[in-house]
């Protein structure tokens, strides 16, 4: 990637593409005294074969708003996400209503350190690297949606060195750059929101728009949800009552986490299986597993998602018994599948990012199942269904108390 002024003549604009001048627009509204931003561009763009799906990420300084608490910052916004071009290079041609390639780009806000004149590249390579994993796994991201990187936002650059513990992201509405139709299709900002891994936890075990709420009323991130990679402190350590606020959202609520991508999968059991035997065979093939595997993104937008198959014609196997198996990660969202999705009457999906497999539990609440209580195992490929009764969900919920988090959250 290279760092450059990108120059714009308003007397040949029209050979800019349509989709990137359209964006430039939108940020002149905020910025017009900023017309040609320092921006970082892919060298070899992504349509020419380079590795980069974003062809550019500009960058420009906002002063705040010191009525609002607001301090000075860098505003990181990408171009790459949508379509740009209009001609099927990258993303396939559309108008308005559709949304524009994935319907959205990506937006950063860095907190401005004292004396500093130009940003700091490094929130490029980080939305760079976010965006290759929306490319290769089709995944659309939500406001209040969450993506567990598990390491310093700054590391993607091999920068890090300060003390902060920001090392997870929540994802937001851009508070200045509002959706708006494209000549390519609608496109909306969405912002990435750097946040403590015990943060993270509060969004999974609750949801991630509460904790929003939660950040933008705080002097952490304040209204506008600034990141600062040297915070150290969760807003749960900044203020001793947000904590009781989680808690009682958990209680009440139940988590809006339906599903994340994991390390997992499944084996087909029959009746006569020893299943001691069959267990002890499998921990001895999996105990050198890979134990950091898991990724995570909520998805607000399908708390009712389809749990059948596209396709009508895919049959239906009515299973006697599956042994299921996760990686450490995977298998410690398993008590906030049972207690915040299942026992609440909703389902909870874990989808394999090793093959295109999905295993979901269902309540028997849940509309549109295919497993039933006569028949709580059942596949429809690519999805395995399990059934869990209350009684079930219960005695799951008590032995998988020792990989449940959630008290961490709120303690």
């Amino acid at each position: 990637m290279e760092i450059c002024n990108i120059k714009r003549d308003p007397v040949s604009q029209f050979r800019t593409p349509a989709g990137i001048e359209s964006i430039h627009q939108i940020c002149d509204r905020v910025y017009p005294d900023q017309p040609n931003p320092l921006t970082v561009t892919a060298v070899v763009k992504y349509w020419l074969g380079g590795p980069d799906p974003l062809d550019y990420v500009s960058m420009f300084e906002n002063p705040g708003c010191p009525e609002l608490g607001v301090p000075p910052h860098w505003h990181y916004v990408s171009l790459g996400l949508t379509d740009l071009h209009g001609d099927n290079r990258v993303h396939k041609r559309s108008n308005p209503p559709r949304a524009s390639g994935f319907g959205f780009e990506l937006t950063f806000r860095l907190l401005r350190e004292p004396g500093q004149h130009t940003p700091p590249p490094w929130p490029a390579q980080m939305m760079q690297e976010l965006s290759k994993y929306i490319f290769s796994s089709g995944n659309i991201l939500y406001p209040g949606d969450h993506v567990a990187q598990h390491s310093p936002l700054d590391s993607t650059a091999g920068i890090h060195a300060g003390p902060g513990k920001i090392n997870e992201i929540l994802v937001a509405e851009d508070p200045q750059l509002r959706t708006f139709n494209s000549p390519h299709g609608t496109v909306s900002f969405l912002q990435i929101v750097g946040i403590t891994a015990q943060e993270l936890q509060a969004a999974q075990h609750w949801n991630g728009l509460g904790v929003l709420e939660l950040l933008k009323s705080s002097q952490i991130c304040g209204p506008w949800l600034i990141t600062n990679p040297r915070r150290v402190k969760s807003i749960m350590e900044e203020d001793s009552t947000v904590a009781e606020k989680i808690r009682m959202g958990i209680e009440r609520e139940g988590s809006d986490l339906c599903a994340v991508t994991a390390k997992c999968w499944w084996e087909r059991m029959h009746k006569d299986v020893d299943k001691e035997k069959y267990r002890d065979t499998l921990k001895q093939d999996s105990d050198d597993e890979d134990e950091s595997n898991l990724r995570s993104v909520s998805q607000m937008s399908a708390e009712d998602p389809e749990l059948q198959s596209e396709s009508e014609n895919v049959p239906i196997v009515k299973l006697d018994g599956v042994h299921l198996t996760f990686n450490r990660e995977a298998g410690s969202i398993l008590p906030l599948a049972i207690k915040g999705r299942i026992m609440h009457g909703r389902h909870f999906t874990f989808k394999s990012f090793i093959t295109n497999a999905a295993i979901t539990f269902v309540a028997s609440t849940v509309s549109g199942a295919i497993a039933t209580t006569e028949n709580p195992y059942v596949f429809q490929s690519p999805w395995l269904q399990i059934l869990l009764s209350d009684e079930l969900a219960e005695t799951m919920a008590q032995e998988l108390q020792i990989l449940d988090g959630s008290q961490q959250v709120i303690n």
